[in-house]
């Protein structure tokens, strides 16, 4: 029992200092861009060696890849897929993929600003970026084949997927918001009103 118990603590040890280390990553590639941060200057927000960082999460490409998928593996993530799947109304489903693609670009935007400017120049970077990439996508494509179960598609599932990803990626939220200044509410209630007009029948 008493071995059990110095493996328990051990293990919650080291998953305070993974989310430690990671929470410093985040901080400093939001704050100063992934390529201006250092490993040390992570290992010193954190208060760990750099060596664990390293060993923790394999450097900086590790640590922004186990940063991207922890916003793919969210607890709320389920639930959005669950609401898309089982939508009964085609206005009611595009408000929500609206809602729902503002919400987490209101988290996770400044990190994904960083990740942007970095991918070009980064491979490692560009991998990891793919992650967020391929899960929106996942889910739009999900609302896209929803609508056409529901029968309100005035154009073909594919076709309806892309639209969405057209409108509803991070590249999409940042022209309106950085490049036209809007807010977030300006641009939800343009998409409301918009989308239905591209891809419903009526």
């Amino acid at each position: 029992m008493v071995k059990e118990a110095g493996k328990g603590r051990r293990a919650e040890y080291a998953e305070q200092t993974r989310q430690a280390i990671l929470e410093a990553a985040r901080e400093l590639f939001v704050e100063q861009g992934y390529f201006a941060t250092k490993v040390d200057e992570i290992a010193r927000t954190a208060r760990v060696a750099p060596a664990t960082v390293y060993a923790v999460g394999g450097g900086k490409s590790g640590l922004l890849r186990a940063l991207l998928l922890s916003g793919t593996e969210t607890d709320d993530i389920d639930g959005i897929l669950t609401r898309i799947t089982t939508a009964d109304d085609p206005h009611d489903l595009i408000a929500y993929l609206a809602r729902s693609t503002r919400e987490k670009f209101e988290g996770w935007s400044s990190l994904m600003r960083q990740v942007a400017a970095a991918a070009p120049q980064e491979p490692a970077v560009r991998e990891s970026q793919e992650i967020a990439h391929r899960a929106l996508r996942h889910g739009l494509d999900l609302g896209a084949r929803r609508l056409g179960e529901l029968g309100a598609l005035a154009v073909p599932v594919e076709r309806a997927a892309d639209i969405l990803w057209l409108n509803l990626c991070n590249a999409a939220y940042f022209i309106r918001t950085d490049d036209l200044g809007w807010s977030l509410d300006e641009s939800e209630q343009w998409l409301t009103r918009t989308l239905p007009q591209q891809l419903l029948t009526a």
